[in-house]
């Protein structure tokens, strides 16, 4: 159950770490889960983070650091020696979120902890998964894990599984591989139970096993995770053999930030950027779209002179302009949103005709609904009946080509390897004001 963090118990934890009472502190922490702590310690100063920190012990200070946020983190570590970061932190974690940590620090002090970890293997290990790019399965992977010998009893297995056990937490699955390493299936927990101790592994596990290349994209390990319901999935090399796991909380954190990342996208943002990051960045990540923004208005400005005659017979159809530019992009933002999603949930290949029609479906029923609605206000109030044709046609014309524009461009985008969400965002809300306006007094110019 999640610990709500009350500003009684921030003041009170203030007060004893002022006082220099971090025992005292430390004492109004039990109990408490690593994250909680982590959300309580990163309120704090950053001296009085420090004092907490470094009070608790050392498989708790790791558990909390896995659950700060990465600025936070790397301005903690900066108080901390390569060798302390080894000792208290490092060797304290499971492979994936050690080599995430240390590949936060900057080149020197990354050497100077895989230099001081008296665990050989495990600086081996580190120094591997540190070579995967980003992003990808081998670098998202643990290398704890348990595997056992296609060739094996049942006893042996239950007497290996035990010596290796020593270096994992938590058994996720139990994977079966040949002499080679190469992996060949999984093995149930249930059967080593229930099956008799000298029968024999190989006619035991499961050989329809899902796994990924330490060269796969996250994204695409995250979908298939989510599409078969995986709470665990090896890790192979090319040849096949079995190198780590990803579990399903490596895939929740791939998924927020990918979430996140959309809606930045989204936002008008052309890069990820954090709450922390420099003012230039902030700057150079917002202003590119507002640009596009910019340019978009100016178009749309240079349509409005164009028709200039028009406006000057017709006065009333400036009043009708923010309507028009506003149901074009709220309808394209809408059916970008509903594309995007299929896309990202992988159905889109497979039914883009169908989405197609159904988009021009949806269209063509709002479009009929809100160029009535727009029709008989305008006749109401007494503009004159072509006029209000006029507004009316324009207002369906615009919904129809945004739904179909925003449910095109996403799948365009993606066909050529960009990511369709820039198409929800300033792109489409522009680009239907201006062919919105533009459609809005070509129809004016043809009937009035």
């Amino acid at each position: 159950m999640e610990t709500k963090i009350s500003k009684k118990l921030l003041k009170a934890l203030e007060g004893h770490l002022n006082e220099g009472q971090a025992k005292a502190a430390f004492v109004l922490l039990d109990g408490m889960h690593a994250a909680d702590i982590a959300e309580l310690a990163e309120q704090l100063n950053d001296d009085q983070a420090l004092v907490l920190l470094r009070e608790l012990p050392k498989e708790l200070f790791a558990d909390v650091l896995t659950h700060f946020q990465e600025d936070d983190r790397s301005r903690v570590l900066e108080s901390f020696t390569g060798k302390e970061i080894a000792e208290y932190v490092v060797s304290e974690m499971d492979t994936d979120d050690a080599a995430d940590i240390i590949g936060e620090l900057p080149d020197e002090k990354e050497q100077e902890v895989l230099s001081n970890l008296v665990d050989t293997e495990l600086a081996r290990d580190l120094a591997d998964l540190l070579k995967y790019p980003d992003g990808t399965a081998g670098a998202l992977m643990a290398t704890e894990l348990i595997q056992v010998n296609e060739n094996w009893t049942v006893m042996k297995c239950v007497a290996e599984m035990r010596r290796q056990a020593e270096d994992v937490d938590v058994v996720h699955a139990v994977y079966v591989v040949d002499d080679n390493e190469i992996l060949k299936g999984s093995l149930s927990l249930k059967k080593l139970l229930t099956t008799s101790t000298k029968s024999p592994i190989l006619d035991l596990y499961n050989k329809d096993i899902h796994k990924v290349t330490v060269h796969d994209e996250e994204d695409e390990v995250a979908r298939t995770m989510t599409k078969y319901d995986l709470f665990v999935m090896p890790v192979v090399d090319d040849m096949g053999q079995l190198l780590g796991r990803i579990t399903l909380d490596d895939i929740v954190d791939v998924l927020q930030e990918e979430a996140d990342s959309n809606y930045q996208l989204m936002s008008g943002l052309s890069e990820e950027v954090e709450y922390h990051d420099s003012l230039f960045e902030m700057t150079r990540a917002r202003l590119p779209w507002l640009l596009v923004g910019l340019i978009g208005g100016i178009v749309a400005s240079g349509v409005m002179s164009s028709t200039e005659a028009e406006m000057g017979l017709w006065p009333q159809l400036i009043f009708f302009i923010p309507l028009i530019a506003a149901m074009g992009g709220n309808v394209g933002v809408q059916s970008s949103a509903i594309v995007v999603q299929a896309i990202a949930n992988d159905s889109i290949q497979r039914n883009l005709g169908e989405r197609l029609r159904r988009e021009l479906g949806i269209g063509l029923i709002n479009g009929a609904i809100c160029s009535l609605a727009i029709f008989l206000y305008a006749w109401g109030t007494g503009l004159d009946i072509m006029f209000a044709t006029t507004v009316g046609s324009s207002l369906m014309a615009v919904i129809l080509f945004a739904s179909l524009f925003g449910t095109a461009v996403p799948w365009i985008l993606n066909y050529y390897d960009i990511d369709p969400a820039l198409a929800t965002g300033p792109f489409i809300t522009t680009t239907n004001d201006v062919l919105g306006l533009t459609i809005y007094f070509a129809i004016a110019q043809a009937l009035l």
